[in-house]
């Protein structure tokens, strides 16, 4: 069965920094690609950033370019997301994914197993 456990979450001063991680058990975790996806109080679930398989593609939300980075460690089979500049909107509970397959796709439908989320709070 596949688990996922993110950590990293936390209050933290508009253009500060976090650094969230997500740790997954479960089966072959180099061959799917990983994404995180938030989702703030009375708003839809959306996509923040997505990592292929492999790690060599990345994809971002136009609201985080520039300022989050997403990455993974296949040994480790963690996948992290770097956030920087961070802004008060960027409030919200994010959450790590896994789909079928190794390529990245911003629908939250395509993924198949979460974790429970983490919080992380900007104060402006």
């Amino acid at each position: 069965q596949v688990r996922l456990v993110e950590s990293g979450g936390g209050l933290v001063q508009a253009g500060g920094s976090l650094r969230l991680s997500c740790a997954e058990s479960g089966r072959t975790f180099s061959f799917y690609a990983m994404g995180w996806f938030r989702q703030a109080p009375g708003k839809e679930r959306e996509f923040v950033a997505g990592i292929s398989g492999s790690g060599g593609g990345t994809y971002y939300a136009d609201s985080v370019k520039g300022r989050f980075t997403i990455s993974r460690d296949n040994a480790k089979k963690s996948v992290y997301l770097q956030m920087n500049s961070l802004k008060p909107e960027d409030t919200a509970i994010y959450s790590c994914a896994t789909k079928r397959g190794s390529q990245i796709d911003p629908s939250y439908l395509r993924y198949a197993y979460w974790g429970q989320g983490t919080q992380v709070t900007v104060s402006s």
